[in-house]
């Protein structure tokens, strides 16, 4: 539960959230997350200011915020939830993320996304996927933007989306021992 609230937080540094956002985002109580931010204020990672009877939760400029970030994506951001919402839906052979997201994953620098870009490879019931995709989003509290392709388009597509989506950054997600074939 901290580690969801963290990433929530740390991956969304420009907006500020409240203590009950954050409880529902985790399935937690409001006094669980308010004693888990006051953790996290006392290491310096996040900061809080008090708005009426609401209390705020923002990212911290802090030398330590960075590479909790960082540690934060890796292990509990887009990609490790894209992956748990969709590993068990059938007729899928792979699934990467693209655009920002992956760009992100990949060291470039910039703002947070705003939403995150899923290209799925296979034959999935779309309305399991769609489902699948909402799940992750209300978890990221970002939209999941999924786009479905054949594996004959992965192996042998020539149009111009694939051409943009081969020269960016993309990120395994799940079955990638098999793209690389």
């Amino acid at each position: 539960m901290q580690a969801e609230l963290l990433t929530l937080v740390l991956l969304s540094p420009d907006r500020e959230w409240t203590l009950t956002e954050l409880a529902g985002r985790v399935g937690s109580s409001v006094a669980t997350a308010q004693r888990e931010v006051t953790r996290a204020e006392q290491t310096g990672v996040i900061t809080s200011r008090r708005l009426g009877n609401s209390r705020l939760v923002t990212a911290a400029t802090s030398p330590l915020t960075e590479p909790l970030t960082e540690l934060m994506l890796r292990s509990f951001g887009p990609r490790q939830v894209v992956a748990e919402e969709l590993a068990d839906l059938p007729r899928i052979d792979f699934v990467f993320l693209f655009g920002s997201w992956a760009a992100r994953y990949e060291g470039q620098h910039g703002r947070p996304p705003a939403d995150i870009d899923v290209l799925v490879i296979g034959t999935p019931d779309r309305d399991e996927l769609d489902n699948a995709a909402q799940r992750a989003s209300a978890r990221l509290a970002r939209e999941v933007n999924v786009i479905i392709r054949s594996a004959a388009w992965w192996h042998d597509g020539t149009d111009g989306f694939r051409t943009e989506v081969m020269t960016r950054p993309l990120v395994p997600v799940l079955g990638f021992e098999a793209a690389a074939s």
